[in-house]
């Protein structure tokens, strides 16, 4: 007899002796919990916000309610960088982020959110669910109360929004930038200010001239913020993020006290819910581009060699640090690097390959 029969068959004896109406709600009632999701987000902002609100309504439909999941943007609960604090110590059960917002607690954040030079969409699915990568996620949160799933992938994002054009490594130098994560410690290697704001705080900053430039997410995402309002200047591709992976945190104690079917639910809405997401992120951003370059004068720039390799190099050595922070830090790295190697051999002669000779044969 599964539970949803048992609880009517178990009303239904009842009311024959003290009344439907007494004692049916209660045993309903039991086992349904009211979660609280805090994000990074602003309000059903498209892709983030918005996947973090069906990653939501999946837990609620999916456990027929049993977990009903109330979401809040940042600002709303908590503030957006405090969402990891939130659910470790039990005041929110869920957050929807990317785990780099926490490399302050532990560097190997850093590794489950987006690393530079680092895996695509695809190969960061392959080595989280294939390679290892969930298990040793699994180690890492643990130490914190929290256990992460995938929940949402942009895809590879942009380089970022300029004021002036960027020729030269020179060009970097004492520039005042929004960028998280690793790609934020490369770009300090190369005489960049570095300056951690969240998404509903960039578009302020960057009209007031605290900051010359930003990188947020791609087309889709930065067409909705109007940055092209006050820098023309949009370069590609972005290093720092090549398949950022947005996670779903939950608080460990209220997980470990679900039903194995109910922890199922939680996992398989944060897999379709990371699909689903990835396959949006793809569908909007060509579009948004168009709008951005023939509706609203964007320049779009890739950036120079010389950068790039800059770029690539304090990435590089970026990475390595953090692998030095701690015995789990390195098994990670090594972890990462070893699928990075493994991967991007077959990305070359498959996806890659045919992509190129596609375009070039169709004139795409």
């Amino acid at each position: 007899m599964d539970r949803r029969s048992f609880l009517k068959t178990s009303a239904g004896a009842a009311a024959g002796v003290a009344g439907a109406s007494a004692l049916a709600a209660p045993a309903i009632a039991q086992g349904r919990r009211e979660w609280r999701m805090v994000t990074t987000w602003p309000k059903n902002f498209p892709g983030l916000g918005t996947g973090a609100q069906r990653a939501a309504d999946r837990i609620t439909a999916m456990s027929d309610g049993r977990i009903k999941v109330t979401v809040f943007a940042a600002n709303e609960l908590v503030p957006a960088f405090e969402s990891f604090d939130a659910v470790a110590s039990g005041n929110a059960e869920l957050y929807h982020a990317v785990d780099y917002y926490w490399t302050g607690k532990h560097p190997a954040f850093g590794f489950y959110g987006a690393v530079p030079l680092g895996l695509l969409a695809p190969e960061m699915n392959a080595w989280l669910m294939h390679g290892g990568g969930q298990r040793l996620w699994d180690e890492l949160t643990a130490d914190f109360g929290v256990k992460c799933f995938p929940c949402g992938n942009t895809g590879v994002q942009m380089g970022g929004w300029f004021r002036n054009e960027i020729n030269s490594v020179d060009d970097l130098q004492g520039l005042k930038f929004r960028m998280p994560g690793f790609g934020g410690e490369a770009l300090r290697k190369l005489g960049v200010n570095v300056i951690a704001l969240p998404g509903g705080e960039i578009f302020q900053a960057l009209q007031s001239g605290a900051i010359d430039g930003t990188e947020w997410v791609g087309p889709w995402n930065d067409l909705a913020f109007g940055f092209y309002r006050i820098a023309k200047n949009y370069y590609y591709p972005g290093f720092h993020e090549p398949g950022p992976t947005l996670s779903l945190g939950v608080n460990r104690e209220a997980y470990e006290q679900l039903s194995p079917a109910d922890k199922a639910v939680i996992e398989n809405a944060a897999l379709a819910e990371n699909s689903y997401n990835y396959a949006e992120f793809m569908a909007k951003n060509g579009q948004a581009l168009d709008t951005l370059v023939t509706q609203h004068g964007v320049q779009l720039k890739p950036f120079p060699a010389e950068v790039f390799d800059a770029f690539a190099q304090a990435s590089e050595e970026t990475a390595q640090e953090a692998a030095d922070h701690d015995n789990l830090s390195r098994r990670i790295y090594d972890s990462y690097i070893e699928a990075r190697k493994s991967y991007s051999a077959w990305t070359e002669v498959s996806e890659q390959a045919y992509a190129i000779e596609r375009n070039r044969a169709l004139g795409l």
